[in-house]
């Protein structure tokens, strides 16, 4: 399905369902995001960061690290997918 990214805005981009607060945590409720948008945020936090700290579309907005890569991915063509690399402490 195609459509706009709740996160960064670029349309016609292939969306998922990300979960806000993730199904381990009893999360029921989900946000349509971007490929490079979900990866991205699964690459740098974990499911308990999110469920106590990002659990909304405006948290995730105003997070520094996510900020600064959805500045960044808004100014990529809709069709491009970037490689995600994990953070360091989340390869563990």
């Amino acid at each position: 399905m195609k459509g706009m990214c709740e996160l960064c805005g670029r349309e016609d981009v292939v969306l998922t369902d990300h979960h806000l607060t993730p199904k381990e945590y009893g999360g029921t409720e989900t946000a349509k995001l971007c490929i490079p948008c979900h990866k991205q945020i699964h690459a740098i936090y974990t499911n308990e960061e999110l469920a106590s700290r990002l659990y909304t579309i405006e948290r995730l907005q105003h997070d520094e690290q996510i900020a600064s890569f959805v500045r960044w991915i808004r100014k990529q063509p809709a069709e491009r997918i970037p490689k995600i690399k994990k953070a360091k402490r989340q390869k563990r």
